[in-house]
């Protein structure tokens, strides 16, 4: 059985690789239009958006995901030549520029024909995952109907438990505790951050891989930040550490249950109960964009200083190279698998098996509307 992590590796059936994103605004006059992007269809008044937009406007109306899809989008170039991976890497956005029916336009110019997508969203969602077939298959009925040659598009699975994801962020989370006063370290809690979802949307995201059961969002986020603080246990020799699972950035409306608790709400709680400090892990998030910049470095961390209460922030994965490496894996492992190659090993820790590669029919359904999406069965 060849070593598909080999150098020169073999990305084939694919001719290359989509980077898909969710795209952010790059000056205050982006700002209104970013966020009626992402609203579409959902009625919110242009006053209510404005508003939202002193979150960006904070920052000079700029969110830092594009910039650090820019610096992954070098790693992953860099990763696959040192490695001798000849498969180029494209980058479109769900909701900004680059959009994602142009990125497709690009490639169908250059005679791609089948494509991997990343996207840059770990977990199963509607949001996360359902949401970018969706888009998916937008943007392929547009090329379509332009007369463009035929593409095939298949995501990649999640990589959430992938250790090219979990390992930066053990470091990461290290790093984040170092910043603290030694006499607060050793007693510190993590608190693992992720986004909030309806709990509907949360009931629905996909099966529980090797327990046979749906409702994956949660679990999936509860096993990566066990063997994140696993690995800070063994790190640091600090048994018996106390962490917890907390949600960020809800959006919807007050009657709708999210999930909870929220991320401010859990410093109160930890500060009530004499908590020595805390480091926040964002692990729901692959880059310091904007729902970490304002929501957790702003936010949060000013409500952590009004309290007394020491917190750290831990960095997202980002360009780690390792990351890069785990794409690079993921690539030639779907790849192999399209080619009707046995596969020895899919790269995976903790509990729950390597996630499925094609979406099964039902999956994370549209909150809104049955829209077509690509790349699953249904």
């Amino acid at each position: 059985m060849p070593d598909l992590r080999a150098p020169g590796g073999s990305a084939a059936p694919y001719d290359a690789l989509l980077l898909l994103s969710f795209g952010g605004p790059e000056g205050p006059e982006d700002v209104v239009p970013f966020l009626e992007n992402v609203t579409r269809g959902r009625g919110i008044p242009r006053e209510r958006l404005v508003e939202v937009g002193q979150h960006y406007f904070l920052f000079g109306g700029v969110s830092p995901i594009n910039e650090q899809n820019r610096e992954l989008l070098a790693v992953l170039r860099k990763d696959f030549a040192e490695h001798g991976l000849d498969l180029p890497v494209y980058w479109g956005n769900r909701n900004w520029a680059p959009h994602l029916v142009d990125a497709m336009r690009e490639m169908a110019g250059d005679g791609v024909r089948r494509v991997a997508v990343l996207t840059t969203s770990a977990y199963a969602s509607y949001s996360g995952c359902r949401q970018y077939r969706e888009n998916l298959a937008d943007a392929l009925a547009v090329l379509e109907a332009e007369g463009a040659p035929r593409m095939r598009v298949d995501k990649l699975r999640h990589y959430y438990n992938h250790p090219g994801f979990v390992e930066p962020m053990v470091d990461n989370t290290l790093a984040a505790l170092a910043e603290l006063p030694e006499p607060v370290r050793n007693h510190a809690h993590l608190v693992f951050t992720t986004h909030s979802i309806p709990t509907t949307a949360a009931d629905g995201s996909g099966p529980v891989e090797g327990h046979g059961k749906g409702g994956a969002y949660v679990p999936q986020h509860l096993e990566v930040a066990a063997r994140i603080a696993a690995g800070v246990t063994e790190a640091t020799g600090v048994e018996h550490r106390r962490w917890e699972l907390v949600y960020q950035s809800r959006s919807g409306a007050p009657h709708i249950p999210w999930l909870e608790p929220d991320i401010c709400d859990h410093l109160e709680a930890l500060h009530r109960a004499g908590a020595a400090g805390a480091v926040m892990v964002p692990i729901g998030f692959v880059s310091d964009h904007m729902e970490v910049k304002y929501d957790l470095d702003t936010e949060a961390m000013a409500r952590a200083a009004e309290l007394g209460l020491p917190v750290t922030r831990a960095g997202t994965v980002g360009a780690d190279p390792r990351f890069a490496a785990a794409v690079r894996d993921l690539v030639l492992e779907r790849a192999a698998v399209e080619r009707g190659e046995e596969v020895e090993r899919r790269c995976a820790v903790g509990s729950m098996l390597p996630s499925h590669d094609v979406c099964p029919r039902g999956c994370c359904p549209n909150p809104r509307a049955n829209r077509p999406a690509a790349a699953g069965t249904d």
